[in-house]
């Protein structure tokens, strides 16, 4: 199975000017494609060539499960994200996040907090855990909720990448940003999906 580099379901110039087309051009045209690249060379051959993403993902390891779920991670980031976006979510999530946050507010400055402070390159994920709370947790480098059980309903990449060409080191800028941009009606269909 070839995989593709999947279409952004907007102009690489609509999320200015959170994130910046330079920014995308990079990220999403050179980094995520060469994830792409990476994993059609490695998996030829192999128990994984016949898989999808999500199957390889929780199945593999080294450079082949690093490619694969970095393109999976980086397809679900860019799923959760449009412009006009922002604002907080629906009344179900809204109210799943104020039982075990105490407010949006609350779980915002949690989820912040854990992207910030993620040591080195990675991911800050809302889940739902295999409890069936909701949870914020940090994987680094291509790490995937996946392969830990929980159910991944939003992310934010904070690999260097990710935000550099705009915000250089200041991270935290780039978090503040992103919250203008979150898609949380497709947040709310994950998690209508695995409620």
């Amino acid at each position: 199975m070839e995989h593709k580099l999947p279409e952004l379901s907007f102009a690489r110039d609509a999320l200015v000017p959170f994130l910046s087309v330079e920014t995308l051009e990079y990220h999403y045209g050179k980094h995520h494609k060469t994830y792409v690249d990476n994993l059609n060379k490695l998996i030829p051959g192999t128990e994984f060539e016949k898989l999808s993403l999500d199957e390889i993902v929780k199945k593999a390891s080294g450079g082949i499960y690093n490619n694969a779920a970095q393109i999976w991670n980086h397809t679900f980031y860019w799923e959760g994200l449009k412009p006009k976006g922002g604002g907080k979510p629906g009344t179900e999530l809204a109210a799943a996040l104020d039982k075990v946050f105490g407010s949006f507010t609350n779980f915002q400055q949690q989820f912040t907090q854990a992207a910030v402070t993620q040591f080195g390159s990675g991911w800050a994920w809302l889940v739902k855990k295999k409890d069936g709370t909701l949870g914020v947790v940090q994987t680094g480098n291509a790490g995937n909720p996946l392969t830990t059980g929980d159910v991944p309903l939003l992310t934010c990449d904070v690999w260097e990448h990710a935000y550099y060409l705009k915000y250089q080191n200041r991270r935290a800028e780039y978090l503040a940003a992103i919250w203008n941009i979150i898609d949380w009606d497709k947040v709310e269909s994950r998690f209508a999906a695995v409620k």
